[in-house]
């Protein structure tokens, strides 16, 4: 197994595990531990503080990967690490300077409709610039091809910290209040732990000149800095403006929602881990056939998988809500708009990959800014007037046109088109599925409902796909599970 295929799968398998971590944090402790104020306040620090994560690291952790490997002599390659470690330090310290010399208009302005934000300000530029240097660090290990730790750190061991921290609330150890300053300790670390990892890997030697080819490495991060802030953006702005708009505890259920949909995206996530590197090979060596077919079979695949999430997380809405404290029941309507937003983009398979390793990434950037224009423009009106449900409507809106202008972009400029007949099959098999199980439930605990109904669900969506040979790629995972059973009853 190669190097990349064997660390994509365990990152994969990490993903998962964190992504477990993260929605007991989510779905239960943060929403019996906490409570909602403090959870939409720690949800609107956190969301404020990765929006500003780019600026802060200077688009350094892109710039590090896309440079590094042009250094060929040891000296060159540490003057490259000296710049791409103060480099950022151009935006750090002017904005800390402004909040020093500015802090009260800064504040007030940002907890105007809230003013439990003003006393903790200060923290989102401190967390954006710990994130920013993690992935910098990060970065400077995944070009020694060791992404493993560092992906256990960002998905895992982060969200256990987060853990320990809202037990110490439960247990009466620390208050709310204590737990919101916690997290610049937990970042912190994850920061520094980082740094060791990447400079045992390689140590730094400091020389006092920096590279030759260092305004083309400023220019490279100046726009990376856009493209990687207009990612981050399109994930948190809504939870960062509905702290400016409404209740900050309309944040908390707003996260609750989004936590719920979002596991429809851990499959792309996963596979992207695999698809990426298969799909930067092929277009380097222009196999526009093989590029084809790997697009259509990634698009079907995660179709299929994605819509057996979204059959499990709709038809089960009701029965997880049940779980949780009933003020977070309002935001059912949230989880079924995010949800067809990220179905759509999941239909899309390895397309951002195609994008970003074509010579087209730049309209890609002018895509996303204006994205980011119509995705605020949307959150001020709708926001105001229809609360979480209208977050939910603007980032509906902005992803939605936003994946369909990249898919024509594709299909028009590069020829190449994910959707089959097959296509159609999947969404009416995941239209059946959906008006089969959705109207009723067992008259069990909520959490026997949900095993029992998400099995039966599972069986009846899979049998379907399998018969109807929707996914190759399913069929033969199928397959071999079937083939081990049969052989373990033989034996």
């Amino acid at each position: 197994m190669g190097i990349v295929l064997n660390q994509s799968v365990k990152n994969t398998v990490i993903t998962f595990i964190g992504f477990a971590i993260g929605a007991a944090n989510a779905l239960f402790m943060y929403t019996h531990f906490l409570g909602e104020d403090y959870y939409g306040l720690t949800a609107f620090l956190l969301s404020s503080a990765n929006i500003m994560m780019p600026l802060m690291a200077f688009g350094i952790q892109n710039t590090l990967v896309r440079f590094y490997a042009e250094h060929q002599t040891e000296e060159d390659k540490s003057r490259f690490l000296n710049l791409v470690l103060v480099l950022p330090l151009l935006i750090i310290i002017p904005v800390f300077l402004i909040l020093f010399f500015f802090y009260p208009e800064t504040a007030s302005k940002l907890s105007v409709e809230n003013p439990i934000i003003y006393d903790y300000v200060w923290i989102i530029p401190v967390i954006g610039l710990f994130m920013g240097y993690f992935e910098i660090f990060y970065a400077w290990v995944k070009v020694h091809l060791k992404t493993v730790f560092g992906n256990f750190l960002k998905e895992v061991l982060l969200r256990v910290f987060i853990s320990i921290f809202l037990f110490a609330v439960y247990f009466g150890w620390i208050t709310t209040i204590q737990f919101v300053y916690s997290l610049v300790f937990i970042y912190l670390t994850m920061m520094l732990i980082m740094a060791i990892v990447a400079f045992k890997i390689r140590r730094p030697q400091f020389y006092l000149k920096f590279p030759k080819e260092k305004k083309e490495i400023i220019i490279y991060s100046a726009f990376i800095i856009f493209s990687s802030s207009i990612a981050v953006m399109l994930l948190d702005i809504d939870k960062f403006m509905i702290g400016q708009y409404i209740p900050l505890k309309e944040a908390a259920y707003y996260s609750v929602a989004i936590f719920i949909a979002l596991t429809i995206s851990v499959p792309i996530r996963a596979m992207h881990q695999i698809t990426h590197p298969v799909t930067t090979d092929l277009m380097a060596r222009k196999k526009h056939t093989e590029l084809n077919d790997l697009y259509k079979k990634a698009s079907i695949t995660l179709q299929v998988i994605g819509g057996l999430i979204m059959l499990g997380i709709l038809t089960n809405i009701h029965q997880v809500y049940a779980l949780l404290p009933e003020k977070y029941s309002g935001g059912v309507a949230v989880v079924f708009i995010i949800s067809i937003s990220k179905f759509f983009d999941l239909m899309l398979g390895n397309n951002n990959s195609i994008i970003f390793n074509s010579k087209y990434y730049r309209t890609v950037l002018l895509l996303g800014v204006c994205l980011v224009v119509l995705t605020v423009s949307l959150n001020m009106y709708f926001i105001p007037n229809f609360g979480i449900e209208g977050a939910a409507l603007a980032t509906l809106l902005s992803i939605g046109l936003y994946s369909l202008a990249k898919f024509l972009f594709v299909v028009i400029k590069m020829d190449l088109f994910p959707f089959t007949r097959k296509t159609l099959l999947s969404l009416g098999i995941i239209g059946l599925t959906f008006i089969a199980f959705y109207f009723w439930n067992f008259p069990f605990h909520p959490i026997i409902n949900i095993i029992l109904k998400s099995v039966l669900l599972s069986f009846f969506y899979l049998v379907l796909n399998y018969k109807l040979k929707i996914s190759v790629d399913i069929n033969d995972v199928i397959e071999k599970i079937l083939k081990r059973i049969h052989i373990m009853r033989i034996e």
